[in-house]
């Protein structure tokens, strides 16, 4: 592994879910380092959440003393600040983690997924290209987030990297792939490593309020019914967010060898890993483990009728039925395997709730 010790480390989307708990998890090491977050701080949900994240980051570096956190406000799309970033602290390691997220907001607004996810990160692609100009020692790693979606409805499970993926169903699962298939040209042509990561189902406290756990929480203390898709039969691979952030961590530190083949040309320095919990769940049984775990956190009552605030429905357009990950290649590489359970992860997602929304 190469340590992260005296690193520059830029993560975009750092007020984001999986980028704030990145943050907080290598403040936590106290290991001198300079982490620089990036985020544009949109609304495409409560801004107040990810400024909740941004303090709760704040807080955690005051007591760091060997580490200095800085923070820009600032959107991947705008290329001018993307290069002047990369001038100023000259980031050893990059983490991309901004993206427009969620399957069904890409059929509702894709001009957000153009923007960001595919123009966004040329412009993080083009400023890891020209680290190296005039000598300069430039980016060791680049890491960057996919996602299970680039899967669609393949029906091989456990979803393995090998699988092709070359038939997505929404857009947002589209502009992720195409991210994949820039970051190998560029490993490619400029020798620059790289690592996509797959992540599925990720869940936990201070989560995104759009993904299903968060929104059946919300809608369930309302008295509103939720709506379960596929009449319950989808299956999820759902991922506990210390899971996820402790394998990029160890990505991270494991970037792709650059060598030659027998052309005498670079060979891509590219990897891919799926991140998951191995194990998917049905949503009823998932619903069912939610509703338990809000009545013991105190946010919902003992007698919560939860059969009468419940729907079963047909899938909407976007979704998969399945989500599965073959994590092998991770365990292999890293030794590392993502193991929180689900009923663990729900019970900490509950407690956090009931003391954010002061229940």
């Amino acid at each position: 592994m190469t340590p992260l010790k005296n690193k520059n480390i830029l993560i975009t989307g750092a007020a984001g879910f999986i980028g704030a708990n990145l943050v907080m998890k290598l403040i936590s090491t106290n290991e001198p380092m300079t982490i620089i977050g990036l985020d544009n701080m949109n609304d495409y949900y409560d801004v107040a959440l990810k400024e909740y994240r941004l303090t709760e980051i704040d807080r955690l570096a005051e007591k760091a003393a060997d580490v200095s956190w800085r923070f820009i406000k600032g959107d991947l799309a705008d290329k001018d600040l993307i290069d002047e970033t990369f001038d100023v602290y000259k980031p050893d390691l990059v983490v991309n983690l901004a993206a427009q997220a969620g399957v069904r907001y890409s059929i509702e607004n894709p001009d957000a997924y153009i923007q960001s996810n595919l123009i966004g990160f040329y412009n993080i692609l083009e400023a890891c290209r020209h680290s190296y100009d005039d000598g300069q020692k430039g980016v060791e790693h680049l890491v960057y987030a996919s996602s299970s979606s680039v899967y669609g409805t393949n029906e091989k499970v456990p979803y393995s990297t090998d699988d092709k993926v070359d038939n997505p169903v929404s857009l947002y699962a589209a502009t992720k792939k195409s991210n994949e298939l820039l970051a190998h040209a560029y490993a490619k042509l400029y020798n620059i490593p790289s690592t996509g990561l797959r992540f599925f189902t990720v869940y936990g406290p201070a989560g995104r309020p759009d993904m299903a756990y968060f929104g059946f929480t919300d809608k369930l203390l309302k008295g509103d019914t939720i709506e379960i898709f596929n009449y319950g039969n989808c299956e999820r691979d759902f991922t506990y967010i210390d899971d996820i952030v402790e394998g990029v961590r160890r990505v991270m530190m494991n970037p792709p060898e650059r060598k030659n083949g027998d052309d005498g040309l670079p060979l891509a320095p590219y990897a891919l890993y799926n991140i998951g919990n191995s194990h998917p769940e049905n949503l009823l049984d998932f619903v069912e483990i939610l509703q338990e775990e809000l009545i013991r956190a105190g946010v919902l009552p003992e007698d919560y009728d939860f059969d009468a605030h419940k729907k079963l429905v047909p899938m909407q357009p976007g979704d998969v039925p399945v989500t599965y990950a073959d994590t092998s290649a991770l365990e292999r590489d890293l030794g590392y395997k993502p193991s929180t359970p689900l009923r663990e992860g729900l019970r900490r997602f509950a407690a956090w709730y009931k003391e954010y929304y002061q229940i």
